[in-house]
């Protein structure tokens, strides 16, 4: 029998997180009463499975989400997560068919892109996504790095602090400064009170048992709370009685560059720890050159991250900013037939305009290409030489690389 792939029903909510935790490799135990906490913020409208003889071998999940473009203006994004066929059931075409209904439905609602961060990287791009954001994570030897080993926080520089607090701080100046940042760091997205709810401790929605990180926050010499570091420390000493302690960013955001350095010098200067791992940052970030010795900070990550598809191209490229003035005519290509057509971009000081056309176009390419060309992140060069965008008319590849590249690349510090 050919599965049954549909929307399910709340009774069937833990048969679909059996499947689920099946297919990420992870204990079968606690799916009842995971069910029974998960279910009240989950939408059964946007959660698909596969059935086969009445159990679940497929699961799919989306949600609502913002995304911020290159220039600080955000767009209605199709989030998906939650993507498993179990191994029994692989090669038959169930994830196709629950990402084609989803999709489909992302474009009715007027989402202007889906995105996912992918557990392999072959599986997303013939359904249109392209990798638009990558992730570093460095290693610092906090001996090595050359900081003041008295340093005693930013007051003895700017007037400003830093203070250990509570997750539930953290739910209440949380939320404020992640949005200070996302309105200017293109690839992040948005959390919402679940969100911060889930990784304060406050929701447990899984049956790992919650272990509480330490929380510190930076504030500038008018008291404004301007930054925000979570991590975790483990217990481990050497032979001759020397602390060989390692703390783990589980997450870092800053709304000033000053707040940056502060936190990064912070965590390096806890007594004891002798190791830093960053957590997940982008691949230009500060924190290597914020070291005396950069070369104490080794890459131990280096991935793609945030995957983008589009859905409405006129929406997308006039949503974001440009670094020049240009004009561009594309020729997209898309399998589903969802984005298919000529788009004329015109991008001008002021703003960009974006047009279906029947005009000759600069440049060919898939719609996975344009997701990965989107934020800023990659070069239209580098995809050129790759043979993923063709090159119609002399100069435009130039052209397209000083339009669409942005000053910084892109970050979402998220996983979902």
């Amino acid at each position: 029998m050919v599965p049954d792939v549909r929307t399910i029903t709340a009774a069937e909510f833990p048969d679909w997180l059996r499947a689920k935790h099946t297919g990420f490799l992870r204990a079968q135990t606690g799916t009842e009463e995971e069910a029974e906490r998960r279910l009240p913020y989950t939408d059964l409208a946007r959660t698909q499975g596969a059935f086969d003889g009445g159990r679940c071998v497929a699961t799919f999940r989306s949600f609502a989400q913002e995304l911020t473009v290159v220039g600080g203006a955000t767009v209605p994004a199709d989030a998906v997560s939650n993507v498993t066929v179990s191994p029994t059931h692989r090669r038959r075409g169930l994830l196709s068919r629950m990402m084609a209904a989803d999709l489909a439905a992302a474009k009715e609602r007027g989402d202007v892109v889906a995105t996912l961060i992918a557990a392999e990287y072959p599986i997303y791009g013939r359904y249109g996504f392209g990798p638009a954001a990558w992730t570093t994570q460095w290693e610092i030897d906090v001996p090595r790095a050359g900081l003041d080993p008295h340093w005693s926080g930013p007051s003895e520089r700017d007037g400003g602090r830093i203070d250990l607090v509570s997750g539930a701080d953290v739910r209440k100046l949380g939320p404020a400064l992640h949005d200070r940042l996302r309105a200017r760091q293109h690839g992040m997205i948005d959390r919402d009170a679940r969100w911060w709810a889930v990784n304060t401790g406050e929701i447990q929605p899984g049956p790992e048992a919650w272990t509480e990180p330490f929380f510190a926050v930076s504030s500038n010499a008018a008291g404004e709370v301007d930054g925000l570091i979570v991590y975790r420390a483990d217990d481990h000493w050497g032979d001759a009685k020397q602390p060989l302690n390692r703390a783990t960013v589980l997450g870092q955001i800053a709304a000033t560059p000053a707040a940056e350095r502060a936190l990064w010098h912070f965590v390096c200067s806890i007594d004891w720890i002798t190791t830093v791992r960053s957590g997940h940052r982008a691949p230009d970030d500060l924190l290597p050159l914020l070291l005396p010795d950069p070369r104490a900070a080794r890459v131990v990550t280096h991935a793609d991250w945030l995957w983008v598809r589009v859905l409405d191209v006129v929406r997308a490229l006039e949503a974001r900013t440009y670094a020049v003035p240009g004009t561009l005519t594309l020729d997209i290509h898309d399998t589903t037939g969802l984005t298919t057509g000529r788009y004329r971009l015109e991008a001008t000081a002021s703003g960009a305009t974006c047009t279906p056309t029947t005009s000759d176009a600069d440049l060919a390419l898939d719609v996975r290409e344009l997701g990965t060309l989107y934020l800023g992140d990659e070069s239209p060069t580098r995809l050129a030489a790759l043979g993923r965008v063709e090159e119609l008319t002399p100069g435009a590849v130039a052209l397209a690389e000083t339009m669409l590249r942005a000053g910084r690349r892109a970050w979402c510090p998220d996983v979902f």
